[in-house]
Protein backbone atom coordinates (compact mmCIF):
# COMPACT_ATOMS: atom_id res chain seq x y z
CA UNK A 1 0.00 0.00 0.00
CA UNK A 2 1.16 3.52 -0.76
CA UNK A 3 2.31 5.64 2.18
CA UNK A 4 0.35 8.90 2.21
CA UNK A 5 1.88 10.52 5.29
CA UNK A 6 5.29 9.97 6.87
CA UNK A 7 6.22 11.92 10.01
CA UNK A 8 9.95 11.74 10.75
CA UNK A 9 11.52 12.83 14.06
CA UNK A 10 9.01 15.68 14.47
CA UNK A 11 9.72 18.14 17.30
CA UNK A 12 7.32 20.92 18.34
CA UNK A 13 8.38 23.14 21.24
CA UNK A 14 6.78 26.00 23.14
CA UNK A 15 8.82 28.74 24.79
CA UNK A 16 7.39 29.86 28.15
CA UNK A 17 8.57 31.85 31.16
CA UNK A 18 9.25 28.58 32.98
CA UNK A 19 11.28 27.15 30.12
CA UNK A 20 10.89 25.10 26.95
CA UNK A 21 7.96 22.69 26.75
CA UNK A 22 8.72 19.77 24.42
CA UNK A 23 5.10 19.01 23.54
CA UNK A 24 6.09 16.75 20.61
CA UNK A 25 9.58 15.36 20.95
CA UNK A 26 10.87 13.17 18.14
CA UNK A 27 7.69 11.52 16.84
CA UNK A 28 7.84 9.02 13.96
CA UNK A 29 4.60 7.87 12.30
CA UNK A 30 3.33 6.71 8.93
CA UNK A 31 -0.13 6.34 7.40
CA UNK A 32 -1.12 4.29 4.35
CA UNK A 33 -3.75 5.40 1.86
CA UNK A 34 -7.25 4.39 2.97
CA UNK A 35 -6.19 3.49 6.54
CA UNK A 36 -7.08 4.97 9.92
CA UNK A 37 -4.27 5.58 12.42
CA UNK A 38 -5.45 5.95 16.01
CA UNK A 39 -3.35 8.09 18.36
CA UNK A 40 -4.18 7.44 22.00
CA UNK A 41 -2.92 8.80 25.30
CA UNK A 42 -3.98 10.78 28.33
CA UNK A 43 -4.54 14.54 28.29
CA UNK A 44 -1.36 16.55 27.76
CA UNK A 45 0.61 13.81 25.99
CA UNK A 46 0.94 15.83 22.76
CA UNK A 47 -1.80 14.32 20.56
CA UNK A 48 -3.48 17.60 19.60
CA UNK A 49 -0.16 19.43 19.15
CA UNK A 50 0.92 16.66 16.78
CA UNK A 51 -2.20 17.16 14.65
CA UNK A 52 -1.81 20.94 14.64
CA UNK A 53 1.83 20.49 13.61
CA UNK A 54 0.77 18.38 10.62
CA UNK A 55 -1.71 21.13 9.67
CA UNK A 56 1.00 23.79 10.22
CA UNK A 57 -1.31 25.61 12.66
CA UNK A 58 1.09 25.95 15.60
CA UNK A 59 0.89 29.56 16.89
CA UNK A 60 4.29 31.23 16.51
CA UNK A 61 5.24 32.52 19.05
CA UNK A 62 5.20 30.83 21.53
CA UNK A 63 5.30 27.58 19.55
CA UNK A 64 7.62 26.41 16.80
CA UNK A 65 8.34 23.25 14.86
CA UNK A 66 11.94 22.72 15.91
CA UNK A 67 12.84 19.85 13.61
CA UNK A 68 11.86 16.83 11.59
CA UNK A 69 9.87 16.21 8.42
CA UNK A 70 6.17 15.91 7.57
CA UNK A 71 6.09 14.11 4.22
CA UNK A 72 2.60 14.30 2.69
CA UNK A 73 2.24 12.51 -0.64
CA UNK A 74 6.01 12.90 -1.10
CA UNK A 75 6.16 16.65 -0.24
CA UNK A 76 7.67 17.94 3.01
CA UNK A 77 5.01 20.29 4.40
CA UNK A 78 7.64 22.09 6.47
CA UNK A 79 9.28 23.38 3.27
CA UNK A 80 6.08 24.98 1.90
CA UNK A 81 5.39 28.69 2.24
CA UNK A 82 2.19 29.95 3.91
CA UNK A 83 0.34 30.43 0.61
CA UNK A 84 1.04 26.88 -0.55
CA UNK A 85 -0.02 25.53 2.83
CA UNK A 86 -3.29 27.47 2.73
CA UNK A 87 -4.00 25.88 -0.65
CA UNK A 88 -3.55 22.40 0.86
CA UNK A 89 -5.64 22.98 3.99
CA UNK A 90 -9.26 22.13 3.40
CA UNK A 91 -8.58 20.71 -0.04
CA UNK A 92 -5.93 18.02 0.43
CA UNK A 93 -5.77 17.95 4.25
CA UNK A 94 -8.68 18.75 6.55
CA UNK A 95 -9.31 18.64 10.29
CA UNK A 96 -12.23 18.05 12.63
CA UNK A 97 -11.49 20.06 15.74
CA UNK A 98 -12.26 18.85 19.24
CA UNK A 99 -15.22 21.09 20.11
CA UNK A 100 -17.58 22.10 17.26
CA UNK A 101 -19.02 25.07 19.17
CA UNK A 102 -15.53 26.57 19.37
CA UNK A 103 -14.91 25.96 15.65
CA UNK A 104 -18.22 27.09 14.14
CA UNK A 105 -18.99 30.81 13.85
CA UNK A 106 -22.03 31.54 16.06
CA UNK A 107 -23.26 34.48 13.91
CA UNK A 108 -23.19 32.72 10.52
CA UNK A 109 -25.62 30.10 9.28
CA UNK A 110 -24.45 26.54 8.66
CA UNK A 111 -24.99 27.07 4.93
CA UNK A 112 -22.72 30.13 4.85
CA UNK A 113 -19.97 28.32 6.73
CA UNK A 114 -20.19 25.07 4.77
CA UNK A 115 -20.26 26.79 1.37
CA UNK A 116 -17.10 28.79 2.11
CA UNK A 117 -14.89 25.72 1.61
CA UNK A 118 -16.06 24.74 -1.93
CA UNK A 119 -16.15 28.40 -2.98
CA UNK A 120 -12.55 28.87 -1.89
CA UNK A 121 -11.01 25.59 -3.03
CA UNK A 122 -13.28 24.44 -5.88
CA UNK A 123 -14.11 27.87 -7.35
CA UNK A 124 -17.87 27.30 -7.19
CA UNK A 125 -20.43 30.10 -7.34
CA UNK A 126 -22.48 30.87 -4.23
CA UNK A 127 -25.48 28.92 -5.52
CA UNK A 128 -23.41 25.91 -6.61
CA UNK A 129 -21.50 25.96 -3.31
CA UNK A 130 -24.78 25.88 -1.35
CA UNK A 131 -26.00 22.96 -3.47
CA UNK A 132 -22.69 21.19 -2.85
CA UNK A 133 -23.04 21.86 0.90
CA UNK A 134 -26.53 20.39 0.89
CA UNK A 135 -25.19 17.24 -0.81
CA UNK A 136 -22.50 16.98 1.89
CA UNK A 137 -25.03 17.30 4.71
CA UNK A 138 -27.09 14.53 3.14
CA UNK A 139 -23.94 12.43 2.75
CA UNK A 140 -23.23 12.62 6.49
CA UNK A 141 -26.82 11.70 7.33
CA UNK A 142 -28.05 15.08 8.56
CA UNK A 143 -31.84 14.97 9.21
CA UNK A 144 -33.84 17.66 7.35
CA UNK A 145 -30.60 18.76 5.64
CA UNK A 146 -32.14 21.63 3.65
CA UNK A 147 -33.56 23.22 6.80
CA UNK A 148 -30.23 22.83 8.62
CA UNK A 149 -28.53 25.09 6.05
CA UNK A 150 -30.52 28.01 7.49
CA UNK A 151 -29.80 27.12 11.12
CA UNK A 152 -27.19 28.66 13.40
CA UNK A 153 -24.86 26.40 15.44
CA UNK A 154 -26.70 27.00 18.74
CA UNK A 155 -29.90 25.63 17.19
CA UNK A 156 -28.35 22.19 16.64
CA UNK A 157 -27.55 19.28 18.94
CA UNK A 158 -23.98 18.16 19.62
CA UNK A 159 -24.30 15.23 17.21
CA UNK A 160 -25.63 17.52 14.46
CA UNK A 161 -22.79 20.00 14.95
CA UNK A 162 -20.28 17.14 14.73
CA UNK A 163 -21.88 16.01 11.45
CA UNK A 164 -21.51 19.58 10.14
CA UNK A 165 -17.79 19.49 11.04
CA UNK A 166 -17.38 16.16 9.21
CA UNK A 167 -19.27 17.52 6.17
CA UNK A 168 -17.01 20.59 6.16
CA UNK A 169 -13.87 18.44 6.45
CA UNK A 170 -14.97 16.21 3.55
CA UNK A 171 -16.30 18.99 1.31
CA UNK A 172 -13.35 18.79 -1.11
CA UNK A 173 -12.73 15.04 -0.82
CA UNK A 174 -9.37 15.47 0.97
CA UNK A 175 -6.72 12.77 0.91
CA UNK A 176 -6.12 13.13 4.67
CA UNK A 177 -8.50 14.00 7.51
CA UNK A 178 -7.38 14.59 11.10
CA UNK A 179 -10.12 14.03 13.69
CA UNK A 180 -9.32 15.40 17.16
CA UNK A 181 -11.57 13.72 19.76
CA UNK A 182 -14.57 13.64 17.36
CA UNK A 183 -16.80 11.80 19.85
CA UNK A 184 -15.96 13.74 23.04
CA UNK A 185 -19.00 15.00 25.03
CA UNK A 186 -21.42 12.93 22.92
CA UNK A 187 -23.55 10.19 24.44
CA UNK A 188 -22.64 6.61 23.54
CA UNK A 189 -25.42 6.21 20.95
CA UNK A 190 -24.31 9.31 19.04
CA UNK A 191 -20.67 8.26 19.44
CA UNK A 192 -21.43 4.97 17.70
CA UNK A 193 -23.28 6.80 14.91
CA UNK A 194 -20.36 9.21 14.35
CA UNK A 195 -17.81 6.37 14.27
CA UNK A 196 -19.93 4.35 11.83
CA UNK A 197 -20.34 7.46 9.69
CA UNK A 198 -16.58 8.12 9.61
CA UNK A 199 -15.85 4.49 8.70
CA UNK A 200 -18.43 4.48 5.90
CA UNK A 201 -17.31 7.83 4.51
CA UNK A 202 -13.67 6.75 4.61
CA UNK A 203 -14.54 3.81 2.37
CA UNK A 204 -16.82 5.87 0.12
CA UNK A 205 -14.63 8.96 -0.30
CA UNK A 206 -11.24 7.22 0.03
CA UNK A 207 -9.93 9.56 2.70
CA UNK A 208 -7.19 8.43 5.10
CA UNK A 209 -7.79 9.34 8.74
CA UNK A 210 -5.72 10.17 11.81
CA UNK A 211 -8.04 9.65 14.79
CA UNK A 212 -6.97 11.30 18.04
CA UNK A 213 -8.62 10.10 21.24
CA UNK A 214 -8.13 9.03 24.84
CA UNK A 215 -10.77 6.30 24.46
CA UNK A 216 -9.41 2.84 23.69
CA UNK A 217 -12.89 1.68 22.68
CA UNK A 218 -12.91 4.24 19.87
CA UNK A 219 -9.49 3.01 18.71
CA UNK A 220 -10.71 -0.61 18.67
CA UNK A 221 -13.79 0.36 16.66
CA UNK A 222 -12.28 2.63 14.02
CA UNK A 223 -8.50 2.22 13.56
CA UNK A 224 -6.21 -0.21 11.74
CA UNK A 225 -2.99 0.96 13.42
CA UNK A 226 -2.35 2.57 16.79
CA UNK A 227 0.26 4.85 18.31
CA UNK A 228 0.37 5.25 22.10
CA UNK A 229 1.78 8.64 23.17
CA UNK A 230 3.19 9.71 26.52
CA UNK A 231 4.94 12.98 27.42
CA UNK A 232 5.42 14.00 23.78
CA UNK A 233 6.78 10.66 22.54
CA UNK A 234 5.37 7.56 20.87
CA UNK A 235 5.78 4.69 23.33
CA UNK A 236 4.25 1.90 21.24
CA UNK A 237 3.23 1.61 17.58
CA UNK A 238 1.56 -1.41 15.97
CA UNK A 239 -1.59 -2.89 14.42
CA UNK A 240 -4.71 -2.24 16.48
CA UNK A 241 -5.24 -5.94 17.18
CA UNK A 242 -1.75 -6.24 18.68
CA UNK A 243 -2.31 -3.36 21.08
CA UNK A 244 -5.26 -5.21 22.66
CA UNK A 245 -3.96 -8.78 22.48
CA UNK A 246 -0.25 -8.21 23.13
CA UNK A 247 0.58 -4.78 24.63
CA UNK A 248 4.31 -4.41 25.28
CA UNK A 249 4.98 -1.05 26.94
CA UNK A 250 4.22 -0.79 30.69
CA UNK A 251 2.22 2.37 30.01
CA UNK A 252 0.08 0.57 27.43
CA UNK A 253 -0.44 -2.28 29.89
CA UNK A 254 -1.59 0.25 32.48
CA UNK A 255 -4.06 1.80 30.04
CA UNK A 256 -5.50 -1.62 29.23
CA UNK A 257 -5.87 -2.61 32.88
CA UNK A 258 -7.57 0.68 33.74
CA UNK A 259 -10.29 0.03 31.12
CA UNK A 260 -13.48 -1.81 32.18
CA UNK A 261 -14.01 -5.29 30.71
CA UNK A 262 -17.66 -5.22 29.71
CA UNK A 263 -17.59 -8.94 28.92
CA UNK A 264 -16.88 -9.94 32.54
CA UNK A 265 -18.77 -9.49 35.81
CA UNK A 266 -16.41 -7.88 38.37
CA UNK A 267 -15.75 -9.53 41.72
CA UNK A 268 -17.19 -8.01 44.88
CA UNK A 269 -15.25 -4.85 45.92
CA UNK A 270 -13.04 -5.23 42.81
CA UNK A 271 -11.61 -1.93 41.57
CA UNK A 272 -10.03 -0.91 38.31
CA UNK A 273 -6.29 -0.64 38.42
CA UNK A 274 -4.88 2.89 38.16
CA UNK A 275 -1.45 3.94 36.94
CA UNK A 276 0.35 5.32 40.01
CA UNK A 277 1.91 8.78 40.07
CA UNK A 278 1.49 11.62 37.59
CA UNK A 279 2.91 12.67 34.25
CA UNK A 280 6.27 14.44 34.76
CA UNK A 281 6.48 18.16 34.11
CA UNK A 282 7.24 18.87 30.45
CA UNK A 283 9.30 21.84 31.63
CA UNK A 284 11.84 19.55 33.25
CA UNK A 285 11.66 15.94 32.09
CA UNK A 286 13.94 13.56 34.01
CA UNK A 287 16.96 11.98 32.32
CA UNK A 288 16.21 8.58 30.85
CA UNK A 289 12.70 7.27 30.31
CA UNK A 290 9.87 9.74 31.00
CA UNK A 291 7.70 6.91 32.42
CA UNK A 292 10.31 5.72 34.95
CA UNK A 293 8.61 6.98 38.14
CA UNK A 294 5.33 5.21 37.28
CA UNK A 295 6.73 2.00 35.86
CA UNK A 296 6.58 -1.32 37.80
CA UNK A 297 9.56 -2.67 35.82
CA UNK A 298 11.94 0.30 36.24
CA UNK A 299 15.68 -0.52 36.07
CA UNK A 300 18.83 1.52 36.67
CA UNK A 301 19.32 2.16 32.95
CA UNK A 302 15.78 3.62 32.74
CA UNK A 303 16.91 6.52 34.95
CA UNK A 304 20.06 7.18 32.96
CA UNK A 305 19.44 6.66 29.24
CA UNK A 306 16.38 7.36 27.12
CA UNK A 307 15.15 4.28 25.22
CA UNK A 308 14.58 4.45 21.48
CA UNK A 309 11.54 3.24 19.55
CA UNK A 310 12.74 -0.17 18.39
CA UNK A 311 11.07 -3.02 16.49
CA UNK A 312 10.34 -5.85 18.94
CA UNK A 313 8.42 -8.04 16.49
CA UNK A 314 7.20 -7.68 12.91
CA UNK A 315 5.80 -4.15 12.56
CA UNK A 316 5.45 -3.77 16.35
CA UNK A 317 7.66 -1.06 17.82
CA UNK A 318 8.11 -0.17 21.49
CA UNK A 319 10.15 2.41 23.43
CA UNK A 320 11.27 0.46 26.51
CA UNK A 321 14.55 -0.88 27.95
CA UNK A 322 12.68 -4.04 29.02
CA UNK A 323 12.91 -5.22 25.40
CA UNK A 324 16.40 -3.97 24.59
Amino acid sequence: MKTLLNVVNLKTYFETRKGTVKAVDGVDLSLHEGDTLGIVGESGCGKTVLSLSIMRLIPTPPGRIAGGQILFDGTDLLTLDDEAMRHLRGKEISMIFQEPMNSLNPVLTIGDQLSEVPRLHLGLSKEDALAHSLDMLRLVGMPSAEERLRDYPHQMSGGMRQRVMIAMALACRPKLMLADEPTTALDVTIQAQILDLMNNLKDEVGTSVILITHDLGVIREAAQRTAVMYAGKVMEYCDVGEIFSHPLHPYTEGLMESTPDFGRIPEKDERLRTIPGTVPSLYALPPGCSFQDRCPYVMDICRKEEPVLREESTDHRVRCWKYA
